[in-house]
């Protein structure tokens, strides 16, 4: 693991490791929905973004990681927009690629996650980041 994870960090400087959710069975089921093609969009709080050191802009590699913490794939920052939760769209919640793809199930989803977080509000600011899948590891 840990090699593989030095290797693609000299391959690509600067790249964040990371993974999607905040359970190890999210950290596998999104970074596969990424691998397939599917899921080429996420979203953070502006909250959270904010208090990043480093935080990613466009252009910026991610390494992703599987709930292991071993590199299953590699994404590059391709747009950056601050949305409102309550003004999510349908084809925004589509490119998050997750359950049915329809805004109702990437509410319900969100909203819970966020809840989790302790910082959901219907007009919490999101960082909407879209992405391009660069390497399958």
């Amino acid at each position: 693991m840990g090699n593989a994870l030095a290797i693609l960090q000299d391959k690509y400087p600067g790249a964040f490791s990371w993974s999607f959710g905040d359970t190890p069975e999210l950290a596998d089921e999104l970074a596969e929905l990424v691998i397939k093609g599917i899921k080429t969009a996420s979203c953070c709080s502006f909250d959270s973004y904010s208090k990043e050191t480093t935080p990613p802009v466009v252009g910026s590699y991610s390494i992703i990681l599987n709930s292991a913490g071993e590199p299953a794939c590699v994404i590059r920052t391709v747009a950056m927009r601050l949305v409102r939760y309550c003004d999510v769209t349908a084809s925004q919640a589509r490119l998050e690629g997750e359950g049915d793809l329809s805004l109702d199930h990437w509410r319900a989803g969100h909203q819970q996650f966020f809840q989790r977080a302790g910082t959901f509000s219907e007009d919490m600011e999101l960082v909407f980041e879209e992405f391009q899948l660069i390497e399958i590891v």
